[in-house]
C-alpha cells in the first residue's frame, strides 16, 4: 500500500503548498493548526499573511492577542488562534524557543492533540508517527470497510491501529502528506475518484461497490439554537461602538457589537453607557450563523445616538471603544458575521 501511495504522490501529490517551502517545524505547526476543520485552499492566504507578520515563534509570542486575532479574522474556530498564541509564549518561556521533538511535550502545548502532534513530528522531522485526521479516517474506513461511526471511541481506536500499521519507518513526511492528499483529492466524502485511485485494487469498499456507504455516518447530537440581539450603536459622527468579548465562549477575545437583553430598555442602556439618548432605532432582519454544534440566530438593531446629556460610565465586564467609520480601522479581530454587519453599516 505504501509503495503505491508514494508512487502516486510523487506524480500527483501537492508539492507546492506554502508551508513546504521552506519546511520548518514552526511553519508546519502553524499550518497544521490552521488546517484543523478548514480546507487547504481557504488556509493558504491566511497562512501567507500570518507568516509574513509572524515569521518565527518569537515574533508570535511577542505579539498581542489582538494582532493574532486580527490576522485570524474570517478563518473561524478562534480558539485555535488563542491556543497558538499561548503555546508560542510557553515555548519561548519554558522551551528555549524551540518546538519540542517529543510527542508528549508537543501534546502538552495548548491546541495540540495526538494527530496534530504526529503530523508535526512526521513532516518536520520525519519521525514515524501515525496521523488520523478526517482524511485519513475516511481512507482507512473505505480501505478496510470499518463499520461504525468514525467518531465512536472504539472505532477510532481501530482506525488508530490501522493508521499505525501503515506508517512507514522511512519517508514518513512524504507518506503523511500523501495519505492526506489522497483523502482530500481522490477519496473524498462525496463523489470519490475511485477510477484513478492508486489503492483501488486494495480497497474493500470499492471492491464491494460500497464507497458511498463508508465511512458510516458520524454520531451527531441534535443541533442547538441560541438567539440574541446585537446593538449596532453609532454616534453623530458615524463612529461604531465595539466591545471585546470575554476570552472564553464563542468569538472569545474578538471585538463585537454589544449583545442586548430584550428585558432591558435600550434607551436606559445608552444613557448608562454613553450618557446619550437614542435618536433612532432600526431593526434589521434576523440572520443565522451556523457553528459546528449549534445555530446562532441574531437580530441586528441599528441604534443612532442623540446629544449627550449625562456623563457616561463604562460597563465593567466589557472593554469597548469607538471605531471610526472606515473598514480598515478595526481595533482587533472581528468574526465574519460581525464584519459583514460593519460593512453594511458603513455602506448605509
Amino acid at each position: 500500500m505504501q509503495h503505491s501511495l508514494l508512487s502516486w504522490y510523487r506524480v500527483h501529490g501537492r508539492h507546492d503548498l506554502p508551508w513546504q517551502h521552506p519546511r520548518t517545524p514552526y511553519r508546519i505547526w502553524v499550518s497544521e493548526i490552521m488546517l484543523q476543520q478548514t480546507q487547504v485552499q481557504t488556509v493558504i492566504p491566511y497562512f501567507n499573511n500570518f507568516i509574513q507578520r509572524f515569521p518565527s515563534i518569537e515574533h508570535l509570542a511577542n505579539a498581542s492577542l489582538d494582532e493574532v486575532l486580527t490576522l485570524w479574522s474570517g478563518l473561524g474556530y478562534y480558539a485555535r488562534a488563542r491556543h497558538l498564541h499561548r503555546a508560542a509564549k510557553e515555548i519561548v518561556e519554558k522551551l528555549n524557543g524551540e518546538l519540542p521533538k517529543q510527542a508528549d511535550l508537543l501534546k502538552s502545548l495548548p491546541g495540540i492533540g495526538r494527530s496534530t502532534a504526529a503530523a508535526i513530528l512526521a513532516q518536520a522531522w520525519d519521525h514515524p508517527e501515525a496521523i488520523l485526521d478526517g482524511n485519513v479516517k475516511r481512507v482507512m474506513c473505505r480501505l478496510h470497510r470499518v463499520a461504525g461511526p468514525p467518531n465512536d471511541k472504539q472505532i477510532e481506536s481501530t482506525l488508530w491501529q490501522l493508521a499505525e500499521s501503515y506508517t512507514p519507518k522511512h519517508e514518513v513526511a512524504a507518506y503523511t502528506q500523501a495519505i492526506m492528499d489522497l483523502g482530500a483529492t481522490l477519496c473524498r466524502r462525496t463523489q470519490p475518484k475511485c477510477e484513478i485511485c492508486p489503492l483501488q485494487s486494495q480497497c474493500e469498499a470499492y471492491i464491494m461497490n460500497q464507497t458511498a456507504t463508508f465511512p458510516h455516518k458520524m454520531q451527531r447530537h441534535a443541533r442547538g439554537r441560541q438567539t440574541t440581539s446585537f446593538l449596532m450603536v453609532q454616534d453623530k459622527e458615524n463612529g461604531i461602538w465595539l466591545e471585546r468579548r470575554n476570552g472564553s465562549g464563542i468569538w472569545g477575545g474578538l471585538f463585537c457589537f454589544p449583545e442586548w437583553d430584550i428585558s432591558e430598555s435600550i434607551n436606559d442602556w445608552t444613557l448608562a453607557q454613553f450618557g446619550a439618548r437614542v435618536a433612532s432605532l432600526e431593526h434589521w432582519p434576523r440572520r443565522l450563523h451556523r457553528f459546528t454544534h449549534f445555530d446562532l440566530a441574531y437580530d441586528p438593531v441599528k441604534v443612532t445616538l442623540g446629544q449627550k446629556d449625562l456623563a457616561p460610565r463604562s460597563l465593567p465586564q466589557y472593554s469597548g471603544q469607538w471605531v471610526p467609520p472606515e473598514a480598515h480601522a478595526l481595533p482587533g479581530g472581528v468574526a465574519t458575521p460581525i464584519k459583514q454587519l460593519i460593512d453594511e453599516l458603513i455602506e448605509v
